[in-house]
């Protein structure tokens, strides 16, 4: 067995961008897209580090970076196709993920996002597991000025 530990964040792009917030593979309309190059979404981005954390293959730190920049590719899910495939034999037993956000409210989307991370990884769903917190205006995060996540992730 081996455990990985990865985190992301990002603040929001105040520039008003055409694209969407996106965590977890999941839209939320009322909230300002990420600041970053690709979809931003911090739950897969965080998944691929812990990933990372396990193979010492540099997904989004080399590999993610020449897909967006050299193949325009700025979907998050292929970044996360590309570092399970770094795995090998190693299967995902478990992966439990911690957002702390103050917008958008995540509490109600928690299910949709279970769903796709299982969905993406090619577990069930019962193997994923999301705790949220609004911060209470303690960080930057709390104050609704962008998102963060943690991931553990256990393969066998």
């Amino acid at each position: 067995m081996k455990v990985g530990i990865g985190q992301d964040s990002h603040k929001f792009d105040t520039k008003k961008s055409q694209k969407k917030c996106k965590i977890a593979g999941v839209i939320f309309d009322n909230v300002m897209a990420f600041d970053a190059d690709s979809d931003g979404d911090v739950a897969y981005h965080a998944i691929c580090n812990a990933i990372t954390s396990i193979t010492n293959v540099h997904i989004l730190g080399d590999i993610a970076i020449k897909m967006c920049r050299n193949e325009k590719i700025t979907d998050s899910r292929e970044y996360l196709k590309k570092a399970t495939e770094t795995l090998g034999e190693n299967k995902i037993v478990h992966v439990a993920l911690s957002i702390e956000a103050y917008r958008p409210r995540l509490q109600t989307s928690i299910d949709q996002m279970r769903t796709n991370i299982a969905k993406e990884l090619s577990i069930e769903v019962g193997q994923v597991g999301i705790t949220c917190t609004s911060g209470d205006g303690l960080t930057e995060f709390g104050k609704g000025l962008g998102c963060q996540c943690f991931c553990i992730l256990t393969v066998a």
